[in-house]
């Protein structure tokens, strides 16, 4: 397998999710074509064969990725034996026309899949100084990541240009005082409750991520019903859901709870106490948004005791939010990191 020059040929040691695999496949169908070899390393220079996991088919996730690259390349794709190793073996051949994922291109260069078409910024932007320092670490921390965080960091960057675009609604005097126009008022609960939320995204599709890399950490004494089984169509769509389900927890404010349950989290060793702690009172204003627009509440104070009276109105600044906001980049950014090492992750350029 090492005689292929690296421009045509992709080594995973596990099986990425659909939209990381798609990525590679486009990459090579608007390039010279190329090969995508699952079940095998090359990290330390040195191409090891360790077999791709028979819990899971791949071909379901292959097709998955297929139907979200248009115009469909040529693909073909089968399971082979190297060395008594299981691996997985997707050819893709050049495309006669641009194909896109998701609305992005992505060729070959070198060993890496490139994306040609980021969105831009007109460059009077960033009238906040401090959008641009985190707009900067969000392009940093987007490089050898998950698929899970690579979204995480693109759904953040849409709600820093938001935040940019509309200065006189959420902050007109000063980022470092809340707003007191109405719109601007109802813009920043619905902004911070996407944040939080989408830290909650993160979390489910890093275990969907983990699952998929190592099936054993699915396997439990917990018990599932025949219909949740029989309600997904193949076994990744239930590995999905079964990720999602284990948030409840979380969704409902323990972060405690849900780190206790989900020891492919906890064994990372990246959160201790004092930071779930902190993340429990970021949700505890997310709720107080989504739920009572931003009226404090007994939980609530129970969560930031000495600081409200029931009934008073939360009101955050731009600087306020921002704070939250980089705390759970910094968050995922090491349980990314954690994740990846411990699991063999596949990640992005």
């Amino acid at each position: 397998m090492g005689f292929l020059k690296v421009e045509k040929l992709e080594y995973k040691s596990v099986l990425p999710p659909a939209r990381g695999l798609g990525q590679i496949i486009s990459a090579f169908a608007n390039s010279k074509g190329g090969f995508i070899v699952l079940g095998v390393s090359d990290n330390t220079g040195k191409v090891v064969a360790h077999g791709l996991s028979e819990d899971f088919h791949a071909n379901s996730v292959t097709h998955k990725a297929i139907d979200m690259i248009s115009p469909r390349p040529e693909v073909a794709y089968q399971y082979i034996t190297f060395e008594g190793k299981r691996l997985y073996v997707i050819k893709v051949n050049p495309s006669s026309t641009t194909v896109s994922i998701e609305g992005k291109i992505y060729v070959r260069k070198g060993d890496r899949s490139l994306l040609t078409n980021p969105p831009t910024r007109e460059a009077e932007k960033n009238k906040f100084g401090r959008i641009q320092t985190i707009n900067e670490k969000l392009n940093t921390y987007k490089k050898n990541c998950t698929d899970s965080k690579s979204s995480f960091i693109d759904h953040y960057q849409g709600i820093i240009n938001l935040v940019d675009d509309l200065e006189n609604l959420l902050y007109p005097e000063s980022p470092f005082t809340p707003t007191n126009n109405q719109e601007g008022k109802i813009l920043m609960r619905i902004l911070f409750a996407s944040c939080a939320d989408n830290f909650e995204t993160y979390l489910s599709n890093i275990l969907y991520e983990i699952f998929l890399a190592s099936p054993e950490s699915l396997k439990s004494a917990q018990t599932v019903t025949i219909k949740e089984v029989l309600d997904c169509t193949d076994m990744q769509e239930f590995v999905y859901y079964w990720a999602k389900k284990k948030l409840g927890k979380l969704q409902k404010g323990s972060v405690k709870g849900f780190i206790n349950e989900n020891n492919q989290i906890s064994s990372l060793n990246v959160i201790d106490e004092t930071q779930m702690d902190e993340i429990e009172r970021i949700l505890q204003i997310r709720h107080l948004y989504s739920h009572r627009n931003g009226v404090v509440d007994e939980k609530f104070i129970q969560y930031h005791p000495g600081l409200y009276n029931v009934n008073d109105t939360h009101q955050l600044s731009i600087d306020e939010m921002l704070n939250y906001f980089v705390y759970l980049l910094e968050t995922v950014n090491n349980i990314d990191k954690a994740a990846i090492e411990k699991y063999s992750l596949s990640t992005s350029d």
